[in-house]
């Protein structure tokens, strides 16, 4: 990449005055009352359900639907805006680091620090909450995967639909609290996002999938993350005096620890036991085909 070409895509994604001067507000931005949270969880919801009973009803066989491009179009489209999304949150974290530095120099505030924890005061405004607000939006997108379920298999997962609006409850807190350690959370998620979704993408379209179950894998990696990541938030928001959106924080460390649990009684009762019987690398990968179906 050239030196203009870094220039103009550091502008559009740090720099540009729709970024620079974005403001969290009930009044400007979509989405962005508890009653649209709410209602469209709600809508989420009755619309899974709904369309589950319907196809139960009207296709009495197993067989898997034919859904054509439309999975692979959500795969490539996902991985897309995650990474977009990934790269304009570096950049802008950057960009924020550089302009504040000199604040922080007061406070002895690291980098590091501010990236998992918020000083006191923080208002959702600038670069780093205008990603946030753009994967806040990303996660209905995302959460689109679960219709592709039901529809294909007839099968409707608890564990989707808590996550999926977990997730978007989540993201809603980070912007509504200033909530420390998101900025983190985000890059970690739309990194394994990207590549999950790139490479759903991929055996969609008729390509060789990996000899390991390889969205497992991801998602440990990504929760692991998390974990180790919040201890860090507990520990700098006593040394430091506090940090900001710490009763958001609890709260979404509670929905972390709630995920996690379900994700970990799904592997370890349904699939260890069949990975341990398979001798052999890719018929692993065909024990784990229904686990590519979960959602992170």
């Amino acid at each position: 990449m050239t030196t203009s070409s870094f220039h103009t895509l550091r502008y559009y994604l740090s720099e540009h005055p729709s970024i620079v001067g974005f403001r969290w507000s009930h009044t400007q931005s979509w989405g962005s009352t508890w009653s649209f949270l709410f209602t469209s969880i709600a809508l989420y919801i009755s619309a899974a359900v709904v369309l589950h009973v319907l196809l139960l009803i009207l296709f009495r066989h197993r067989r898997p639907l034919p859904l054509g491009p439309l999975p692979a179009a959500h795969s490539l489209c996902m991985a897309l805006i995650s990474a977009t999304i990934f790269a304009g949150t570096v950049l802008s974290a950057a960009a924020e680091i550089r302009d504040s530095r000199w604040l922080w120099r007061r406070s002895r505030t690291t980098p590091f620090q501010w990236l998992l924890c918020f000083p006191l005061g923080t208002r959702p405004s600038g670069r780093v909450f205008f990603w946030s607000y753009i994967y806040y939006l990303s996660r209905f997108l995302h959460a689109l995967r679960s219709f592709n379920a039901i529809i294909r298999y007839r099968k409707l997962s608890f564990f989707k639909l808590f996550n999926h609006s977990i997730s978007i409850f989540m993201s809603f807190l980070w912007l509504e609290f200033s909530q420390s350690f998101q900025v983190l959370a985000i890059l970690l998620t739309t990194l394994v996002y990207s590549v999950v979704y790139g490479y759903r993408f991929w055996t969609a379209i008729g390509l060789p999938s990996a000899c390991f179950p390889f969205v497992v894998n991801c998602q440990i990696v990504l929760l692991s993350c998390n974990l180790v990541c919040h201890f860090g938030v507990l520990l700098l928001h006593f040394i430091k005096g506090g940090c900001n959106g710490i009763g958001a924080w609890i709260f979404n460390s509670v929905l972390n620890g709630a995920i996690l649990f379900l994700f970990l009684n799904f592997y370890v009762k349904r699939y260890l036991r069949k990975i341990k019987a398979v001798d052999g690398g890719c018929l692993v990968a065909e024990k784990m085909e229904m686990v590519k179906e979960k959602d992170i």
